[in-house]
């Protein structure tokens, strides 16, 4: 299974329960040993199988109650594969051999076509996207930026591809699905929201279009373009910092650790830009997720990180991290003077460029 299906599968669900339309699989997988079972399920829909046989000359029926088109998986015993597959409420038919399951082929669900389209369309493609960023993020020397030139310019084609797949096919329940997908390549939320606007209704108030409404609303927070959320916390001394106290002012707000590697890492070129730019009318507000004192001051020390820091020292349970949903580090939102968030994430030449391009 591709990388990102599992990114993707890996998020909250909706629970359903196992109602509403009849649907039936026939299916024929050849060299299955005879009264194999069978099993159809998604866990993160119950904790129950849609449906479960077993087989007879290789053949086996499916069937049960769905009340929507959705994605599960078909397996059985003694197997580790697993087929994706969109069910929806019809007579399918599944043939394919049991030593390559998930080459199997579906007829009589449409969405179930959709869904091979969308991988036929994008899988390669996300296969050398995931290879590019392997090497990104592995520090592998790219001193001309090749790595880096083709995974944008791979990226800006997955993205036009998409807007295409999304167009023709509005009423289909894979395309919100689709686009869950493919929001994990850029930040902005307005692409997401907008592509969500253009679906028709009956995909809009299908399960991924009610996951996708769910995670645009709750993106927003912390979104580029929004408005920075106030806080107030305490400082190394104890006194109370808040947000709007840097009114006026560019502000990286550097969410850090002193036991976060990363973090400590990218604390170096956060140095050089606030000795560049503090006299220009940018600064840096951290707010550490540590949660002793003694480990939080020393690392501020020894980074040599002269800017305003703040923390409450609750670890994970930072209040605001939660409020900027923060789950890994090291993550920054730039401000702007008015207290609008015009980037997140900016790391290396990056955030020197983008701090370039506003103050000089």
């Amino acid at each position: 299974m591709k990388k990102w299906l599992i990114g993707l599968l890996s998020l909250p669900l909706f629970s359903l329960a196992q109602e509403g339309k009849d649907f039936t699989m026939s299916g024929y997988l050849k060299g299955l040993p005879e009264n194999t079972e069978i099993v159809l399920r998604n866990e993160d829909l119950g904790p129950n199988p849609l449906a479960t046989t077993t087989s007879k000359n290789g053949k086996f029926l499916l069937k049960g109650k769905i009340s929507e088109a959705n994605l599960y998986y078909l397996t059985f015993t003694g197997s580790q594969q697993k087929f994706y597959l969109f069910v929806e409420p019809a007579n399918m038919k599944l043939e394919g051999h049991m030593d390559s399951l998930p080459a199997s082929r579906v007829m009589g669900s449409s969405s179930q076509a959709d869904f091979v389209e969308f991988n036929k369309q994008f899988n390669a493609s996300f296969t050398r996207l995931s290879q590019l960023a392997q090497q990104i993020n592995s520090g592998e020397a790219d001193p001309q930026g090749v790595t880096r030139n083709e995974y944008n310019a791979l990226a800006r084609e997955i993205n036009v591809k998409t807007d295409q797949f999304v167009e023709q096919h509005k009423k289909s329940v894979v395309s919100p699905f689709a686009i869950m997908v493919i929001s994990q390549l850029s930040e902005d939320i307005s692409i997401k929201e907008n592509r969500y606007k253009l679906l028709d209704p009956v995909a809009q108030e299908s399960y991924f279009g009610r996951m996708l409404n769910q995670n645009i609303t709750e993106s927003k927070i912390g979104a580029v373009g929004s408005p920075a959320i106030e806080f107030i916390q305490n400082d190394t001394t104890g006194t109370p910092v808040s947000l709007s106290s840097f009114r006026g002012k560019y502000v990286l707000i550097d969410f850090w650790a002193s036991w976060c590697r990363p973090c400590r890492e990218e604390n170096p070129n956060v140095v050089d830009v606030f000795r560049k730019y503090s006299t220009k009318n940018f600064t840096v507000l951290g707010v550490s997720l540590d949660r002793a004192r003694e480990p939080w001051l020393k690392a501020i020390r020894d980074d040599k990180l002269t800017w305003t820091h703040v923390s409450d020292l609750k670890f994970w349970q930072n209040e605001v991290a939660a409020q900027y949903k923060v789950s890994s580090i090291p993550q920054n939102f730039l401000i702007d003077p008015n207290g609008k968030i015009i980037a997140k994430n900016l790391r290396g030449m990056e955030l020197q460029a983008k701090l370039q391009s506003l103050l000089q």
